[in-house]
């Protein structure tokens, strides 16, 4: 069998993975609060939660314990081997009891070929994390950005 140099080259990229699907986000991104339990929690009380909860669309969340907020959205071209998702979280600026400021918290999550959907939440589960102001949620899959979305939280 006789290859060329661009075929080789591409057989080359597929054993190595770097010819992988490019994951894009497809539909419409859900977003606001999800709907769950209004019970008055106290600061580390938790409530279970269903995966396919209702999303009132909102920019404007409640600073309130047990609020939960947050993107809904589907990705295509999903390989297992991909790179995985960043999911970044911009706050306020979150002091934890230890005294240290987090303006960002960052989360790695691989991707899953047969979900149907991907969620990025935050819910507030401690008093010192319902920080009113400017939240921003983003999603990256290496360098490239796939969804992000504002929040103010109130």
């Amino acid at each position: 069998m006789h290859l060329t140099r661009f075929s080789a080259l591409v057989a080359l990229m597929m054993l190595s993975g770097l010819a992988s699907a490019e994951v894009r986000v497809e539909g419409p991104v859900e977003y606001g609060v999800f709907e769950g339990p209004k019970a008055a929690l106290q600061s580390g009380e938790r409530v279970l939660r269903r995966s396919n909860e209702n999303i009132e669309q909102t920019e404007i969340v409640p600073a309130r314990l047990g609020t939960k907020f947050g993107l809904r959205y589907q990705l295509a071209g999903k390989v297992a081997e991909d790179v995985p998702l960043t999911l970044l979280y911009f706050t306020p600026g979150i002091r934890t009891p230890d005294g240290k400021r987090h303006d960002k918290l960052e989360v790695t999550q691989k991707l899953v070929p047969g979900a149907p959907q991907d969620i990025m939440a935050y819910e507030f589960t401690e008093s010192h994390e319902v920080i009113p102001g400017e939240w921003r949620f983003m999603v990256f899959q290496g360098d490239r950005l796939l969804v992000q979305q504002r929040f103010t939280v109130r």
